[in-house]
């Protein structure tokens, strides 16, 4: 690693975890040496189905309606992104683009160059290593070639926020980069919406687990985790061997995978899910609202997003007025039957959401910023990078600021 390398790294590792004041507080677990990453390893509890062989209708069926978790094979079959999306390749191509790779303590991102990152990813023994993590990759004029490289699966084409229009939906898509031991925290996806989550490179290991699954059980107690609390290595540290307990509940086991490349992960809405990468891994996940979780979704949106799903129901009385119709027999006075994560970001970094427990009530305030944190981010037009912070003139920017605040 050369030495410019050496120094965007410090500067990014930084700003995103100004907590792990000293080098070694980066490494000092030696989670690199302890635990056992090896794939052989990890039970694996969910079906798979084979895109070619079920027709969108039979999946609706089958895992949409019963909000049932299930890998699919054979949907990446078309896919540049199976050739074009390796370490090299990336760091060529996209060698002077930034990509987020955490965000700092106000919430603003922290980005590295491709090249830099990928020498980090592959020359690191971080307990929790950095993770590109990054939402905004499809409104760049060069970042957003991605794009050309995959496609939504078959049974996940009709996402209905792309009625609210780019500028107003929450982020929803993901482009995801990280070596071993990296990963997402544990989390509910917001707004009820489902998500999937489409592997290309290396080995993922997941847990779900149950809407139901009283948040108290499964996030970590106070006092557990320190400077690495909020971080997937150390869920699967200190929690996971609580699930293996004889007095763990019945009603809320661990649904456990391992996702091989190839493999695309359905997320229902309400479903806790954490993962954490056993090796370096490429991967694209999307939320999204589908006919079959509209009501839910709609209701968690006009509850959370008022603006937002006045704006929504205008685009569907002119486009889709069955689902305006929809809209109008859900009753919003009842909660509904999933849970809110308030502390669920719609993008699973190392603790970025992949892709939340109990919440008092049925939709909370802070699950609504969260959805709204990149959005707002980018309207407020201040970006870190590794190098520097980049923001625009003055008068643009507290224009920006005080749009986002109302």
């Amino acid at each position: 690693m050369d030495h410019r390398a050496r120094k965007r790294i410090r500067e990014a590792k930084k700003i995103a975890r100004p907590e792990l004041k000293e080098r070694h507080d980066w490494y000092k677990l030696n989670y690199y040496k302890l635990l056992d990453l090896s794939p052989d390893s990890v039970p694996d509890h969910v079906e798979r189905v084979d895109s070619q062989k079920i027709s969108e209708e039979e999946f609706i069926e089958l895992y949409e309606k019963p909000l049932k978790p299930v890998v699919i094979v054979n949907d990446q079959l078309e896919w540049r992104a199976t050739e074009k999306w390796t370490a090299e390749r990336l760091a060529r191509k996209y060698r002077n683009q930034k990509f987020k790779c955490g965000e700092d303590n106000d919430g603003y991102s922290v980005k590295m160059k491709m090249k830099y990152y990928v020498q980090y990813m592959e020359n690191n023994k971080d307990d929790s290593p950095l993770y590109i993590f990054d939402s905004s990759f499809g409104e760049h004029p060069k970042r957003k070639r991605l794009l050309q490289d995959y496609q939504a699966p078959r049974y996940f084409k009709d996402d209905l926020f792309k009625y609210a229009g780019e500028a107003k939906r929450p982020p929803y898509r993901w482009f995801v980069m990280g070596p071993a031991r990296s990963g997402t925290g544990i989390h509910i996806d917001p707004l009820g919406t489902s998500a999937w989550n489409a592997l290309v490179v290396g080995h993922k290991r997941w847990c779900m687990f149950p809407t139901h699954t009283p948040k108290e059980l499964i996030k970590l107690r106070p006092g557990e985790g320190g400077q690495q609390r909020d971080e997937a290595v150390t869920w699967f540290k200190i929690v996971y061997p609580r699930t293996q307990s004889p007095s763990w509940p019945k009603d809320c086991q661990p649904l456990e995978i391992l996702q091989k490349p190839g493999e695309t992960v359905y997320v229902p809405g309400g479903w806790w899910h954490v993962v954490i990468n056993l090796d370096t891994t490429i991967a694209v996940t999307q939320n999204f609202c589908s006919t079959t979780n509209f009501p839910i979704v709609w209701h968690k949106t006009v509850r959370g997003r008022p603006k937002l799903s006045t704006k929504w129901l205008a685009a569907f009385k002119k486009y889709r007025p069955e689902l305006a119709a929809v809209a109008d027999t859900v009753d919003l006075s009842k909660p509904t039957p999933l849970q809110s994560d308030s502390s669920s970001s719609s993008s699973s970094s190392s603790s970025d959401s992949e892709c939340s427990t109990c919440c008092s009530s049925d939709d909370s305030d802070n699950e609504v910023n969260d959805t709204r944190k990149e959005r707002d981010k980018r309207t407020k037009r201040r970006r870190i990078s590794t190098s520097d912070q980049e923001m625009n003139d003055s008068q643009n920017s507290t224009s920006m600021k005080n749009k986002s605040r109302r």
